[in-house]
């Protein structure tokens, strides 16, 4: 009999990959971190002796979700600029806030508490892109959570770098040391968007990007007035513009991309590139509806991404599933479109496949690591059963999550944190409310 560290036996398995398989009656053994075998209950238990046993009768085992876009510490703003639209509440809020309270220290507090809620909601991978990226790389590797941190790259200065030279410096500095073989942390530059960078700047960052081979993640296309106001100034299109900076190919990860007309879904398609969809972040602000049935039609690999608590409230990508396929038929005018098997696709292959680690996560497969999420489907709305998958996107909430393993860890037992200390996460969390309310 072969020993393994782990094995899972739930009622259900959805693998992801072959795409519409769900296996009742099977279980998951895992080793030093990776999935050994995916086979027959009955046969696992005739060839494995695991050292943890876990039975999950009423539950289905999924991959791990892959929330493909955050800005982690800003949950320390949910709340703070509701009911705006997007160019307001840049400028007018969140940019005078961060202004006045960013530091390593609200970024590690906002990120770990931030990373509290992904977790708790079946989220064992996130991508992103803030102030003090070496403080969210830090957050990430100490909570246990696959993270990939993004340097962002501005012309302005901020707290944290005086002007895009140094934000690329910075950026290609945490590439080296200490993350260039880390196991949960990977790294890339994420430009904010173009209209916060010059042509010089985006020259700069193609060169850096092609020397070190990490991959570039942006806001592009978010709004019908970005366009307008790209075209007003440069006479181009964002898009176009990031085509003249070489930059549109298969290592850009185009975040949002509401506004994209027939040629450039055409030349995504063609060049590659993924898209973060964010469809609770676009809704919030009056972005607009990503055409996703077109994305697909066209060949885009598509990710979900929650956006940050500060323009969604929530990093919940059950949420984030669930309006992705109802937008997606309302959009395209079919319900048949977006269906739930690609909903959760965008949730896990999709998600990993746009940050480069296809060959790692994002499916339950033999071999690779062991980031797994498993939900209950006991509670009522949940019941009766009639499609797993159907039910995990349209009635499954992220509450419903029970466990969760990053790299086999059990980080989430029966809703029980192991590592993460809850309680002390909310008081820091309240400490920095009460220092925003009281000082402005």
């Amino acid at each position: 009999m072969q020993h393994c560290d782990t094995l899972i036996v739930p009622r259900w398995i959805v693998p992801v990959d072959p795409a519409n398989t769900v296996l009742e009656g099977h279980a998951v053994a895992v080793s030093d971190g990776r999935i050994v075998a995916l086979l027959p209950a009955a046969e696992a238990a005739a060839e494995f002796q695991p050292s943890v046993l876990v039975e999950r009768p009423d539950h289905v085992l999924l991959p791990g979700l892959v929330n493909a876009h955050t800005h982690a510490a800003m949950t320390l703003f949910r709340g703070l600029a509701d009911d705006l639209p997007l160019e307001s509440w840049l400028r007018d809020v969140i940019w005078p806030v961060e202004k006045r309270w960013v530091s390593a220290e609200m970024v590690r507090d906002g990120t770990e508490l931030a990373i509290a809620e992904m977790m708790r909601g079946g989220v064992t991978c996130f991508s992103d892109q803030y102030f003090f990226p070496e403080i969210v790389a830090e957050a990430a590797a100490d909570l246990s959570i696959r993270a990939v941190v993004a340097t962002p790259v501005v012309d302005f200065p901020t707290v944290w770098a005086g002007d895009a030279a140094e934000y690329l410096q910075k950026g290609a500095d945490l590439v080296h040391d200490p993350y260039a073989a880390h196991p949960l942390v990977t790294t890339a530059f994420a430009p904010h968007s173009t209209f916060a960078l010059s042509d010089e700047s985006f020259a700069a960052l193609r060169v850096f990007a092609d020397q070190l081979d990490i991959r570039v993640q942006m806001h592009l296309h978010e709004t019908a007035t970005e366009i307008e106001n790209a075209l007003r100034d440069t006479g181009k299109r964002p898009f176009d513009r990031l085509a003249d900076a070489g930059l549109v190919n298969s290592s850009l990860l185009a975040v949002h991309a509401v506004h994209l007309n027939d040629d450039e879904i055409d030349r995504f398609a063609e060049a590659g590139v993924s898209i973060a969809h964010c469809p609770s972040s676009n809704l919030k602000l009056a972005s607009g509806i990503a055409p996703v049935a077109r994305f697909a039609e066209a060949g885009i690999n598509v990710a979900l991404g929650s956006d940050s608590a500060a323009s969604n409230n929530m990093l919940d990508l059950f949420t984030e599933m669930r309006t992705a396929a109802l937008l997606g038929k309302v959009q395209s005018g079919d319900a048949s479109a977006v269906g739930a098997s690609a909903a959760l696709h965008m949730a896990t292959m999709g998600g990993a496949r746009a940050l480069g680690l296809e060959q790692s996560i994002g499916s339950i497969t033999a071999g690779k690591l062991a980031d797994l999420t498993c939900v209950d489907f006991g509670p009522p709305n949940t019941q009766p059963v009639y499609d797993i998958v159907s039910q995990l996107v349209y009635a499954a909430r992220s509450d419903q999550v029970s466990d969760v393993w990053v790299s086999g860890r059990h980080q989430l037992d029966s809703g029980r944190f192991t590592q993460l200390d809850l309680a002390d996460l909310v008081s820091r969390a309240n400490e920095w409310r009460d220092r925003m309310e009281t000082n402005g």
